[in-house]
Protein backbone atom coordinates (compact mmCIF):
# COMPACT_ATOMS: atom_id res chain seq x y z
CA UNK A 1 0.00 0.00 0.00
CA UNK A 2 1.16 3.45 -0.68
CA UNK A 3 0.09 5.84 1.91
CA UNK A 4 -0.15 8.87 -0.23
CA UNK A 5 -2.07 7.27 -3.00
CA UNK A 6 -4.29 5.56 -0.68
CA UNK A 7 -5.21 8.72 1.11
CA UNK A 8 -9.00 10.00 1.59
CA UNK A 9 -9.31 13.51 0.74
CA UNK A 10 -9.36 14.65 4.30
CA UNK A 11 -8.74 18.44 5.25
CA UNK A 12 -6.42 19.15 8.36
CA UNK A 13 -9.10 21.27 10.03
CA UNK A 14 -11.41 18.38 8.88
CA UNK A 15 -9.35 15.36 10.48
CA UNK A 16 -9.65 17.52 13.45
CA UNK A 17 -13.54 18.15 13.75
CA UNK A 18 -13.98 14.11 13.01
CA UNK A 19 -11.36 13.60 16.32
CA UNK A 20 -13.63 15.91 18.18
CA UNK A 21 -16.46 14.41 16.72
CA UNK A 22 -15.22 10.97 17.82
CA UNK A 23 -13.87 12.10 21.46
CA UNK A 24 -17.02 14.17 22.26
CA UNK A 25 -19.54 11.09 21.89
CA UNK A 26 -20.35 10.06 25.24
CA UNK A 27 -22.48 6.78 24.27
CA UNK A 28 -19.09 5.49 22.68
CA UNK A 29 -16.34 3.75 25.18
CA UNK A 30 -12.88 4.50 25.58
CA UNK A 31 -12.03 1.38 23.58
CA UNK A 32 -14.72 1.87 20.82
CA UNK A 33 -13.26 5.96 20.53
CA UNK A 34 -9.73 4.59 20.14
CA UNK A 35 -10.39 2.22 17.62
CA UNK A 36 -12.44 5.26 15.55
CA UNK A 37 -9.70 7.25 15.92
CA UNK A 38 -7.13 4.96 14.53
CA UNK A 39 -9.78 4.24 11.90
CA UNK A 40 -9.79 8.18 11.49
CA UNK A 41 -6.17 8.53 11.83
CA UNK A 42 -5.41 6.03 8.68
CA UNK A 43 -7.42 7.98 6.21
CA UNK A 44 -6.20 11.59 6.96
CA UNK A 45 -2.77 10.23 7.38
CA UNK A 46 -3.17 7.45 4.21
CA UNK A 47 -1.09 4.74 5.66
CA UNK A 48 -1.63 1.34 5.87
CA UNK A 49 -1.54 0.76 10.18
CA UNK A 50 -2.62 2.86 13.37
CA UNK A 51 -1.72 1.43 16.89
CA UNK A 52 -1.77 1.93 20.62
CA UNK A 53 0.80 0.29 22.16
CA UNK A 54 1.27 0.33 25.96
CA UNK A 55 5.24 -0.15 27.56
CA UNK A 56 6.02 -2.60 30.35
CA UNK A 57 9.29 -3.86 31.42
CA UNK A 58 11.03 -3.47 28.42
CA UNK A 59 8.42 -4.76 26.29
CA UNK A 60 5.34 -3.25 24.16
CA UNK A 61 2.06 -4.60 23.67
CA UNK A 62 -0.13 -3.79 21.04
CA UNK A 63 -3.13 -2.80 22.58
CA UNK A 64 -5.42 -1.49 19.76
CA UNK A 65 -4.97 -1.26 16.16
CA UNK A 66 -6.54 -0.90 12.79
CA UNK A 67 -4.54 -2.26 9.29
CA UNK A 68 -3.53 -5.33 8.15
CA UNK A 69 -0.12 -5.53 9.10
CA UNK A 70 0.40 -9.02 10.75
CA UNK A 71 3.28 -8.10 13.21
CA UNK A 72 0.72 -4.38 14.39
CA UNK A 73 -2.61 -6.34 15.88
CA UNK A 74 -3.67 -6.24 19.17
CA UNK A 75 -2.17 -8.54 21.25
CA UNK A 76 1.14 -9.05 19.62
CA UNK A 77 4.36 -7.86 21.67
CA UNK A 78 8.04 -7.62 20.95
CA UNK A 79 10.91 -6.14 22.94
CA UNK A 80 11.27 -2.33 23.14
CA UNK A 81 14.03 -2.58 21.94
CA UNK A 82 13.07 -3.73 18.50
CA UNK A 83 10.42 -1.47 17.92
CA UNK A 84 9.83 1.76 16.44
CA UNK A 85 8.15 3.14 19.23
CA UNK A 86 11.77 3.09 21.63
CA UNK A 87 12.84 6.48 19.33
CA UNK A 88 9.52 7.80 19.88
CA UNK A 89 9.92 7.87 23.82
CA UNK A 90 13.23 10.03 23.83
CA UNK A 91 11.88 12.85 20.77
CA UNK A 92 10.58 15.41 22.04
CA UNK A 93 7.04 16.13 20.14
CA UNK A 94 5.96 13.80 17.54
CA UNK A 95 8.86 11.24 16.09
CA UNK A 96 8.44 11.23 11.81
CA UNK A 97 10.21 9.02 9.59
CA UNK A 98 9.41 9.60 5.57
CA UNK A 99 11.86 7.13 4.33
CA UNK A 100 13.18 4.57 6.74
CA UNK A 101 15.69 3.06 4.35
CA UNK A 102 17.19 6.42 3.36
CA UNK A 103 17.25 7.82 6.75
CA UNK A 104 19.87 5.39 8.63
CA UNK A 105 17.06 2.69 9.71
CA UNK A 106 18.33 -0.27 7.20
CA UNK A 107 20.86 -1.62 10.34
CA UNK A 108 18.25 -1.25 12.75
CA UNK A 109 16.41 -3.74 14.84
CA UNK A 110 12.75 -2.37 14.67
CA UNK A 111 13.02 -1.86 10.52
CA UNK A 112 14.10 -5.72 10.40
CA UNK A 113 11.27 -6.50 12.40
CA UNK A 114 8.58 -4.34 11.06
CA UNK A 115 9.38 -3.50 7.81
CA UNK A 116 8.02 -0.35 8.65
CA UNK A 117 9.36 2.59 5.64
CA UNK A 118 7.26 5.95 7.30
CA UNK A 119 6.00 6.13 10.50
CA UNK A 120 4.82 8.88 12.98
CA UNK A 121 4.15 8.20 16.73
CA UNK A 122 3.66 10.17 19.47
CA UNK A 123 4.03 8.87 23.41
CA UNK A 124 1.14 8.74 25.60
CA UNK A 125 2.09 9.95 29.25
CA UNK A 126 -0.31 9.15 31.90
CA UNK A 127 0.40 11.10 35.38
CA UNK A 128 3.39 11.97 34.36
CA UNK A 129 5.14 8.23 33.46
CA UNK A 130 5.31 6.48 30.24
CA UNK A 131 1.99 4.44 29.40
CA UNK A 132 3.07 3.87 25.95
CA UNK A 133 2.37 5.41 22.39
CA UNK A 134 0.22 6.32 19.69
CA UNK A 135 1.01 5.37 16.18
CA UNK A 136 0.85 5.45 12.35
CA UNK A 137 3.29 3.16 10.27
CA UNK A 138 3.06 2.03 6.62
CA UNK A 139 5.57 -0.52 4.78
CA UNK A 140 6.13 2.14 2.23
CA UNK A 141 7.51 5.50 2.06
CA UNK A 142 5.78 8.81 1.52
CA UNK A 143 6.36 10.85 -1.08
CA UNK A 144 6.24 13.78 1.03
CA UNK A 145 7.46 14.59 5.04
CA UNK A 146 4.50 14.68 7.53
CA UNK A 147 3.22 18.00 7.36
CA UNK A 148 3.06 19.98 11.02
CA UNK A 149 -0.78 19.79 11.00
CA UNK A 150 -0.52 15.99 10.94
CA UNK A 151 2.27 15.79 13.50
CA UNK A 152 -0.09 18.15 15.98
CA UNK A 153 -3.27 15.90 14.77
CA UNK A 154 -1.04 12.60 15.89
CA UNK A 155 0.03 14.62 19.11
CA UNK A 156 -3.59 15.41 20.03
CA UNK A 157 -4.68 12.02 19.91
CA UNK A 158 -1.81 11.09 21.72
CA UNK A 159 -2.87 13.52 24.58
CA UNK A 160 -6.74 12.68 24.67
CA UNK A 161 -6.00 9.12 25.01
CA UNK A 162 -3.67 10.22 28.03
CA UNK A 163 -6.09 12.08 29.33
CA UNK A 164 -8.59 9.36 29.10
CA UNK A 165 -6.31 6.78 31.10
CA UNK A 166 -5.60 8.73 33.90
CA UNK A 167 -9.24 9.77 34.54
CA UNK A 168 -10.11 5.70 34.15
CA UNK A 169 -7.13 5.26 37.07
CA UNK A 170 -8.43 8.06 39.03
CA UNK A 171 -11.81 6.48 38.72
CA UNK A 172 -10.71 2.65 40.02
CA UNK A 173 -9.18 4.08 42.50
CA UNK A 174 -11.90 6.52 43.86
CA UNK A 175 -14.36 2.79 43.58
CA UNK A 176 -11.23 1.08 45.30
CA UNK A 177 -11.20 3.81 48.25
CA UNK A 178 -15.05 4.03 48.17
CA UNK A 179 -15.25 0.15 48.60
CA UNK A 180 -12.20 0.02 51.45
CA UNK A 181 -14.58 2.77 53.33
CA UNK A 182 -17.88 0.86 53.14
CA UNK A 183 -15.44 -2.66 54.38
CA UNK A 184 -14.11 -0.41 57.20
CA UNK A 185 -18.00 0.99 57.96
CA UNK A 186 -19.13 -2.78 58.53
CA UNK A 187 -16.10 -3.78 60.24
CA UNK A 188 -16.48 -0.58 62.64
CA UNK A 189 -20.15 -1.11 62.95
CA UNK A 190 -20.33 -4.77 63.56
CA UNK A 191 -17.23 -6.53 64.13
CA UNK A 192 -16.16 -4.14 66.47
CA UNK A 193 -19.75 -3.49 68.16
CA UNK A 194 -19.47 -7.11 68.97
CA UNK A 195 -16.83 -7.09 71.75
CA UNK A 196 -18.15 -3.70 72.96
CA UNK A 197 -21.27 -5.73 74.12
CA UNK A 198 -18.95 -8.28 75.70
CA UNK A 199 -17.12 -5.88 77.44
CA UNK A 200 -20.46 -4.39 78.93
CA UNK A 201 -21.43 -7.37 79.87
CA UNK A 202 -19.16 -9.01 81.60
CA UNK A 203 -18.20 -5.30 83.19
CA UNK A 204 -21.88 -5.86 84.63
CA UNK A 205 -21.29 -9.08 85.65
CA UNK A 206 -18.08 -8.20 87.65
CA UNK A 207 -19.95 -5.18 88.97
CA UNK A 208 -22.61 -7.67 90.51
CA UNK A 209 -20.15 -10.87 91.42
CA UNK A 210 -16.71 -9.25 91.68
CA UNK A 211 -15.30 -12.62 90.49
CA UNK A 212 -11.84 -11.31 88.96
CA UNK A 213 -12.56 -13.78 85.65
CA UNK A 214 -15.12 -11.63 84.25
CA UNK A 215 -12.32 -8.54 84.15
CA UNK A 216 -10.70 -11.18 82.01
CA UNK A 217 -13.07 -12.05 79.78
CA UNK A 218 -13.26 -7.95 79.17
CA UNK A 219 -9.56 -7.98 78.77
CA UNK A 220 -9.63 -10.94 75.71
CA UNK A 221 -12.88 -8.22 74.15
CA UNK A 222 -10.21 -5.59 74.46
CA UNK A 223 -7.67 -7.06 72.60
CA UNK A 224 -9.91 -8.53 70.02
CA UNK A 225 -10.57 -4.68 69.57
CA UNK A 226 -7.06 -4.07 69.25
CA UNK A 227 -6.44 -6.50 66.95
CA UNK A 228 -9.46 -5.73 64.73
CA UNK A 229 -7.88 -2.07 64.63
CA UNK A 230 -4.45 -2.77 63.77
CA UNK A 231 -6.00 -4.73 60.74
CA UNK A 232 -7.99 -2.37 59.73
CA UNK A 233 -5.27 0.31 59.96
CA UNK A 234 -2.66 -2.08 57.58
CA UNK A 235 -5.25 -2.09 55.28
CA UNK A 236 -5.80 1.26 54.86
CA UNK A 237 -2.04 1.52 54.31
CA UNK A 238 -1.68 -1.56 51.94
CA UNK A 239 -3.83 -0.58 49.94
CA UNK A 240 -2.73 2.58 48.73
CA UNK A 241 -0.16 2.78 45.28
CA UNK A 242 3.68 1.63 45.87
CA UNK A 243 5.63 4.79 45.48
CA UNK A 244 8.97 3.48 45.77
CA UNK A 245 10.83 0.06 45.68
CA UNK A 246 14.24 -1.53 46.13
CA UNK A 247 15.95 -4.55 45.45
CA UNK A 248 15.54 -6.88 48.74
CA UNK A 249 17.33 -10.35 49.27
CA UNK A 250 14.09 -13.17 49.98
CA UNK A 251 15.17 -15.32 52.22
CA UNK A 252 17.14 -12.28 54.29
CA UNK A 253 13.66 -11.16 54.65
CA UNK A 254 11.84 -13.80 55.74
CA UNK A 255 13.91 -14.17 58.28
CA UNK A 256 14.40 -11.01 59.98
CA UNK A 257 9.80 -11.57 59.98
CA UNK A 258 10.42 -14.64 61.89
CA UNK A 259 11.48 -12.66 64.94
CA UNK A 260 8.72 -10.49 64.91
CA UNK A 261 5.89 -13.51 65.20
CA UNK A 262 5.25 -15.31 68.20
CA UNK A 263 6.33 -18.98 66.70
CA UNK A 264 5.63 -20.49 69.62
CA UNK A 265 7.24 -24.10 68.88
CA UNK A 266 6.84 -23.50 65.06
CA UNK A 267 10.05 -23.84 62.68
CA UNK A 268 10.86 -22.26 59.43
CA UNK A 269 13.19 -23.32 56.70
CA UNK A 270 13.90 -21.08 53.99
CA UNK A 271 15.09 -22.61 50.66
CA UNK A 272 15.27 -19.61 48.20
CA UNK A 273 18.24 -17.42 47.33
CA UNK A 274 17.50 -14.55 45.36
CA UNK A 275 16.99 -10.93 45.22
CA UNK A 276 13.19 -9.32 44.46
CA UNK A 277 12.20 -5.38 43.50
CA UNK A 278 9.84 -4.69 46.02
CA UNK A 279 8.41 -2.30 49.21
CA UNK A 280 10.96 -3.82 51.86
CA UNK A 281 8.26 -3.11 54.83
CA UNK A 282 5.08 -4.32 52.86
CA UNK A 283 7.23 -7.61 51.71
CA UNK A 284 7.98 -7.87 55.35
CA UNK A 285 3.89 -7.57 56.32
CA UNK A 286 3.22 -10.18 53.81
CA UNK A 287 5.71 -12.72 54.90
CA UNK A 288 4.23 -11.84 59.22
CA UNK A 289 0.87 -12.61 58.09
CA UNK A 290 1.57 -15.63 56.18
CA UNK A 291 3.44 -16.62 59.20
CA UNK A 292 0.75 -15.94 61.44
CA UNK A 293 -1.83 -17.87 59.50
CA UNK A 294 -0.07 -20.98 59.26
CA UNK A 295 0.28 -20.72 63.07
CA UNK A 296 -2.94 -20.12 63.75
CA UNK A 297 -4.16 -22.66 62.00
CA UNK A 298 -1.47 -25.16 62.19
CA UNK A 299 -0.80 -24.84 66.03
CA UNK A 300 2.17 -23.97 67.74
CA UNK A 301 4.39 -27.23 66.26
CA UNK A 302 4.11 -26.32 62.49
CA UNK A 303 6.68 -26.50 60.18
CA UNK A 304 6.60 -23.50 57.82
CA UNK A 305 8.76 -23.55 54.14
CA UNK A 306 9.83 -20.32 52.36
CA UNK A 307 10.73 -21.29 48.51
CA UNK A 308 11.33 -20.04 44.89
CA UNK A 309 8.32 -21.27 42.29
CA UNK A 310 9.53 -23.98 39.54
CA UNK A 311 9.22 -21.70 37.06
CA UNK A 312 10.69 -18.69 38.56
CA UNK A 313 8.06 -16.94 38.73
CA UNK A 314 8.02 -16.13 42.82
CA UNK A 315 7.93 -17.58 45.53
CA UNK A 316 5.72 -19.83 48.18
CA UNK A 317 5.02 -19.87 51.66
CA UNK A 318 3.72 -23.57 52.82
CA UNK A 319 3.31 -25.31 55.84
CA UNK A 320 2.14 -28.72 56.79
CA UNK A 321 -0.69 -27.99 59.08
CA UNK A 322 -4.30 -29.44 58.28
CA UNK A 323 -4.57 -27.27 55.13
CA UNK A 324 -7.54 -25.87 52.98
CA UNK A 325 -10.28 -27.37 52.05
CA UNK A 326 -10.21 -26.99 47.81
CA UNK A 327 -13.80 -25.84 47.89
CA UNK A 328 -12.90 -22.85 50.68
CA UNK A 329 -9.53 -21.93 48.86
CA UNK A 330 -11.15 -19.13 46.14
CA UNK A 331 -12.67 -17.86 49.52
CA UNK A 332 -9.97 -17.53 51.71
CA UNK A 333 -8.45 -14.54 50.46
CA UNK A 334 -11.66 -12.14 50.73
CA UNK A 335 -12.73 -9.41 53.33
CA UNK A 336 -13.31 -11.14 56.74
CA UNK A 337 -13.24 -15.14 56.15
CA UNK A 338 -11.83 -16.87 59.01
CA UNK A 339 -11.71 -20.27 60.12
CA UNK A 340 -10.23 -19.07 63.20
CA UNK A 341 -12.58 -18.69 66.41
CA UNK A 342 -10.55 -15.18 67.58
CA UNK A 343 -9.25 -14.59 63.71
CA UNK A 344 -10.05 -11.26 62.81
CA UNK A 345 -10.48 -12.31 58.98
CA UNK A 346 -8.42 -9.64 57.37
CA UNK A 347 -4.80 -11.45 57.54
CA UNK A 348 -4.85 -12.91 54.33
CA UNK A 349 -6.78 -9.77 52.74
CA UNK A 350 -3.68 -7.66 53.83
CA UNK A 351 -1.53 -10.27 51.82
CA UNK A 352 -4.04 -10.09 49.00
CA UNK A 353 -3.36 -6.17 48.92
CA UNK A 354 -0.06 -5.82 48.98
CA UNK A 355 0.53 -8.29 46.37
CA UNK A 356 -1.75 -6.44 43.98
CA UNK A 357 0.03 -2.97 44.79
CA UNK A 358 3.16 -5.05 43.60
CA UNK A 359 1.40 -6.49 40.28
CA UNK A 360 1.89 -9.79 42.01
CA UNK A 361 -0.67 -12.68 41.82
CA UNK A 362 -1.73 -14.79 44.82
CA UNK A 363 -3.28 -18.71 44.43
CA UNK A 364 -4.12 -20.86 47.50
CA UNK A 365 -2.99 -24.39 46.72
CA UNK A 366 -1.87 -27.24 48.68
CA UNK A 367 1.50 -27.98 50.36
CA UNK A 368 3.37 -31.49 49.39
CA UNK A 369 2.80 -32.42 52.94
CA UNK A 370 -1.09 -31.90 52.79
CA UNK A 371 -1.12 -28.12 54.34
CA UNK A 372 -1.76 -24.76 52.97
CA UNK A 373 0.56 -22.97 49.86
CA UNK A 374 0.30 -19.92 49.24
CA UNK A 375 2.05 -19.00 46.12
CA UNK A 376 3.53 -15.48 45.24
CA UNK A 377 3.98 -15.11 41.05
CA UNK A 378 4.31 -12.55 38.67
CA UNK A 379 7.60 -11.44 40.57
CA UNK A 380 9.93 -9.40 39.02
Amino acid sequence: MNGASDREDISDLGAIRRMYRITADYERSFETKVSDLLELGRAYLGVQAGFLTEIDDDEQLIVNASGDHPLLQPGESCPLEKSYCRRTLSHDGSLTVQHAEVEGWEDDSAYEQFGLESYIGAEVLVDGDTYGTFCFADTEPREDPFSEPESTFVELMAEWVSYELFQKRATERIERQRDQLEEFARVVSHDLRNPLSVVQGYLDLAEQTGEPEHYHRCRNALDRMESLIEDLLVLAREGEPIAETESVDVSEVAGDCWSFVETEGATLTVEIDRRITADGSRLQQLFENLFRNAIEHGGGDVAIRVGELPDGSGFFVEDDGPGIPEAERGRVLDHGYSTAEDGTGFGLTIVTQIADAHGWDVTVAESDDGGARFEISGVE
